[in-house]
């Protein structure tokens, strides 16, 4: 009998991509599913970035490339770095991959050996957890609620931290909550770690473009723990490039090193021809994005206006990414008569039987009294998607 590995039997499957499993199943069967579930822009692809992906595909770069990545992408990673972020990156720091998850995966197993503790700030993304069990080390959940954003403060942080500290793990904005740190924040955290010399802070910064709060900030721009931060990035979110898979880290030059050293066993350098792509998402100027940023922000205003007319629905006002976090535990306790709402993961599953309407559990992002919805839709299909569920809801007491 074929026995699995105990790493694997320990991993939950992603929850997001498991609910948009199950929207697809129901979707199969006739049903007029809105799948609000998946972190996935529905905007396509600049034609610029398709133009240099052709371009690349004519002059032959079909072969194997480097594993950190070709030197030219490199080199406009760390032009980006300098021109959006104010950040030092050479192109040796900086480690190309498939993806910002395997970015994040990559540096996880460079530091963390079984029993480190990794603090991460709740709510988190889903992987984040999971690649850190995965590596043998002990999550740390530092919670910080709705009533604070979201966000945690260095002396939450300073508390949290203990002999076994490794490394810390966020993102900003935040998925799944939309928070965006200010500078002053993160100076908070930058302070206790430069008290905390053997912490590394791993800084995901994948929806840095998606911005409603005016300048994005970057936890390495702090000179004192420069060597203590990893910066992660990529093009999925704002460049619409969730295919491609291809994400980048600019990091101290011992952490790219190992990253490099990693992905040179385990997968090599990412698609050649979304490496060229992603050289002409690299060059040119964020401000092309403005149109889809206010697309975006007119949708987080249509949601939370449509929540905030729920009953016992309580939102924060995310500053960023496509996301809305909404508190739910009004309903804990409710039924229709056919089913009782014990919890986030109840009301999800009688959302997308009611009403067919696809979200995600908070309990999956570290706050169980919550629920994230993405707004990376039409506005047409949010209004629709935002009255059934209010009509789902009325229907509890």
């Amino acid at each position: 009998m074929i026995q699995l590995s105990d790493r694997l039997l320990a991993m939950e499957e992603s929850a997001t991509i498991a609910m948009s499993r199950k929207s697809r199943e129901l979707k199969s069967q006739g049903k007029d599913v809105i799948s609000l579930s998946l972190g996935e822009p529905d905007f396509n692809t600049p034609d610029f970035i398709k133009d240099a992906a052709n371009e690349a595909m004519v002059n032959n770069f079909t072969k194997y490339m480097p594993v950190p990545g070709y030197e030219d992408l490199r080199e406009s990673i760390s032009n980006k770095f300098k021109r959006d972020n104010k950040l030092d990156y050479s192109k040796n720091q900086i480690v190309v991959s498939t993806g910002a998850k395997q970015s994040i995966a990559n540096v996880v197993m460079t530091l963390i050996n079984p029993g480190d503790e990794v603090i991460i700030p709740a709510p988190y993304w889903v992987s984040y957890i999971e690649i850190v069990k995965v590596s043998g080390g002990i999550p740390i959940l530092v919670n910080a609620g709705i009533e604070r954003d979201f966000k945690i403060t260095g002396e939450d942080l300073s508390k949290a931290i203990s002999s076994r500290t490794k490394l810390m793990i966020f993102s900003t904005p935040c998925n799944p909550t939309g928070s965006v740190y200010s500078k002053e924040e993160l100076k908070g955290l930058a302070d206790v770690l430069k008290k905390n010399p053997n912490v590394v802070a791993l800084c995901d910064e994948i929806y840095e473009h998606i911005n409603f709060e005016g300048k994005h900030e970057s936890l390495a721009q702090f000179e004192d723990i420069y060597e203590q931060v990893v910066t992660v990035n990529g093009v999925s979110k704002a460049w619409a490039m969730t295919g491609w898979r291809l994400g980048y880290i600019g990091a101290p030059q011992k952490i790219a090193d190992a990253c490099s050293k990693v992905q040179g066993q385990f997968t090599s350098g990412t698609c050649s021809i979304s490496q060229k792509a992603a050289i002409a998402a690299m060059d040119a100027d964020p401000i092309i994005l403005k149109d889809m940023i206010s697309a975006f922000r007119n949708r987080r205003t249509l949601v939370l206006e449509c929540l905030n007319d729920i009953p016992g629905i309580k939102t924060n006002n995310p500053g960023g990414a496509f996301y809305v976090f909404p508190d739910c535990s009004y309903y804990f306790g409710k039924s229709n008569e056919k089913t009782i709402i014990n919890n986030a993961s109840d009301l999800c599953m009688y959302l997308l039987e009611d009403c067919l309407v696809a979200v995600v559990s908070g309990d999956a992002f570290g706050d169980p009294n919550c629920f994230r919805i993405s707004y990376a839709a039409s506005e047409e299909t949010l209004i629709e998607a935002m009255r059934r569920i209010k009509e789902a809801l009325s229907k509890l007491n």
